[in-house]
């Protein structure tokens, strides 16, 4: 359990990192942490859950298209899975919370999702866990 509390506060440093950033990500709510924190919980569950899943389905279906192409196909259907994952994790922090991180488009979630995985592997670095 503590892992888990470990992860999501690692998650949410990433995502505030992410939001101070890009200026098109703008967080919803009171206190604008606690929108960022709601944010990187869903962002948490989705991707233990449902990316996982999508991934798969989708590598599977476009396997002949990827290797026709040399692999471009599954860099752009990362990208679209990626963008689709926060904004259902935005779309979910919001209605259930009413607070989140509000997504402005698809090129700002592609920087956003980079911006998350270096500053998380900084902080997992430092943490040490």
């Amino acid at each position: 359990m503590t892992r888990f509390f470990t992860r999501w506060i690692i998650l949410t440093i990433a995502a505030a990192v992410m939001v101070l950033l890009i200026p098109s990500m703008q967080p919803i709510g009171a206190p604008p942490i606690l929108g960022i924190a709601a944010f990187a919980l869903f962002l948490a569950l989705v991707n233990a859950v449902v990316k996982p899943i999508v991934n798969w389905v989708t590598q599977i279906l476009a396997l002949p298209l990827s290797i026709m192409s040399l692999g471009l196909i599954s860099i752009i259907l990362l990208l679209v899975v990626n963008w689709l994952c926060m904004r259902l994790a935005s779309w979910l922090a919001v209605s259930l919370f009413g607070v989140g991180v509000y997504i402005s488009g698809f090129f700002a979630s592609i920087i956003g999702t980079i911006i998350m995985s270096i500053v998380s592997a900084i902080v997992d670095a430092i943490v040490g866990e």
